[in-house]
């Protein structure tokens, strides 16, 4: 759905320059703290597999000048509160401690070997 997305704003709208801002999703039950880590399997695979996608689109064609994931830290979602979390870094919200979330590392390997090609 995202490469078909990105290639109608390509053929329906003019081909704009187009920023992904906020591409990302929580999962319940996939952002436990188990023995010290996250190991947010659902999270790697879903954003693994969008931004293959949107390379995709961008190979055929498609004016994409930036991404940025969604989001950086575990915080207040307007809709969910704190019961929902989508961040790539795990925030204890009670002693407001960081732990990297395995999508963090998914990510890191995504853009080094994006910037190698």
């Amino acid at each position: 759905m995202f490469k078909q997305l990105l290639l109608h704003i390509r053929d329906e709208w003019g081909n704009p320059t187009v920023i992904i801002t906020e591409n990302g999703a929580g999962f319940p039950g996939d952002d436990e703290m188990k023995d010290g880590q996250v190991n947010d399997e659902k999270r790697c695979h879903y954003l693994a597999h969008h931004i293959a996608a949107m390379k995709e689109a961008m190979a055929q064609g498609a004016n994409v000048a930036g991404y940025h994931v969604w989001s950086s830290h575990d915080n207040l979602e307007w809709f969910s509160g704190y019961g929902s979390r989508f961040g790539i870094i795990y925030v204890d919200f009670r002693t407001q401690q960081r732990t990297a979330k395995v999508s963090t590392e998914v990510y890191k390997q995504i853009i080094r070997k994006t910037e190698k090609s």
